[in-house]
């Protein structure tokens, strides 16, 4: 299995760095998620105010697993605030371009009327090994353990059901990270993953796979201290090839830490 902090740790300085994707995060390619963290990581090596607050990216092009160049531009440098512009590359090509903001803690108005699932906790549910038998489909699920809320959601045969998936996630082999940045990226991983999980719920034996377009993520409240992870994912539109979808994601507390989305672009599977 792959490790976030490992294969995310970039070499260089100065807003110029590289660092070889791993095969670990693997899915149709190098995983959205995976790209969109490293872009995290990089706008916190360069940040001076410590806390993200959001994350908007497109993705450009499919990536190999091999060397990329990450240069970090900053636009806005504020006491308070600041905005940085992330770049991913590869021998040339553009591949993700980013815009991270971030913002210090501050005195402000407080209240929070957010409803959380109502789904068991993490705590005496199974995992998917444990549910599921046989190989999982790509490398990349080996970096989660995922508890589904519903472990009969995926039993063959069945019936097409809402797009929504309502599972905890905790990574794998670290759960938790020092770097606010990284700690940041688990919740911007899953967001960008699991809206294409969920759309599957509705369609059984999907004739597409669907790379994501874009990605947008805002921080709450930080993830530090969290070690399980509750995505509320529901992509409840696919029209004109393109499939849109939200994930809020949620402590063990039912705090809302996280929400964001993305437009996924439906590409026919290869025979």
């Amino acid at each position: 299995m792959g490790d976030l902090e490992h294969d995310t740790r970039l070499e260089g300085a100065n807003g110029r760095y590289s660092v070889a994707l791993s095969t670990d995060w693997e899915i149709w390619g190098p995983n959205g998620g995976y790209l969109a963290v490293i872009a995290l990581r990089a706008a916190g090596a360069e940040a001076a105010v410590r806390r993200p607050t959001s994350f908007a990216a497109h993705y450009l092009s499919v990536a190999r697993f091999a060397p990329v160049d990450v240069t970090v531009t900053a636009l806005h440098r504020g006491r308070r605030s600041e905005s940085l512009r992330v770049a991913i590359a590869q021998e040339g090509r553009a591949v993700l371009e980013a815009i991270v903001r971030t913002a210090a803690e501050a005195p402000g108005l407080e209240h929070d009327t957010a409803t959380a699932p109502d789904v068991p906790g993490p705590d005496g549910l199974r995992n998917t090994e444990e549910i599921y038998s046989g190989p999982k489909p790509y490398r990349f699920w080996w970096n989660l353990e995922s508890r589904p809320t519903n472990p009969h959601a995926w039993d063959l045969p069945r019936a097409p059901d809402q797009p929504v998936v309502r599972d905890w996630y905790r990574f794998r082999p670290t759960a938790l990270f020092d770097d606010p940045f990284l700690d940041a990226g688990r919740a911007l991983l899953l967001i960008d993953t699991l809206t294409w999980p969920a759309s599957c719920r509705h369609h059984v034996t999907p004739a597409f796979v669907a790379p994501s377009l874009d990605v947008t993520a805002w921080f709450h409240r930080p993830t530090r201290g969290e070690e399980w992870l509750l995505v509320d994912a529901v992509t409840p539109i696919g029209a004109g090839g393109l499939l849109g979808g939200t994930a809020r994601v949620w402590s063990a507390d039912r705090r809302l830490l996280a929400s964001g989305g993305g437009q996924l672009y439906c590409v026919p599977q290869r025979a």
